[in-house]
């Protein structure tokens, strides 16, 4: 499809405006998407929670958590970064 795709796309993570880590995305997608791939039999909570806390710290806005186990899963998270500002803001962090 054209896509510009990068396997294990390394993100830095901030917290109030400061670089506090790093993460390898599976892949990204246009600068826009984290996909993160599992082969599990069953998504969990975790695999969710590990995509939501890689958009929560990153710019990212989109992410979908793929599962080629037994049984295909996908699942989509959205997390705008309006929100994100919202919560800095009201935790008293001078944002992203």
């Amino acid at each position: 499809m054209g896509l510009q795709a990068v396997a294990q796309y390394p993100i830095r993570v901030y917290y109030d405006g400061e670089t506090i880590g790093e993460f390898y995305a599976d892949i990204v997608v246009e600068d826009k998407v984290v996909v993160e791939l599992k082969a599990v039999r069953k998504l969990g909570i975790e695999h969710e929670a590990q995509l939501l806390n890689y958009l929560n710290a990153t710019h990212y806005e989109v992410g979908l958590l793929l599962n080629f186990g037994p049984k295909a899963e996908i699942k989509r998270k959205v997390f705008d970064n309006e929100r994100k500002r919202y919560q800095s803001l009201a935790h008293g962090e001078h944002g992203l």
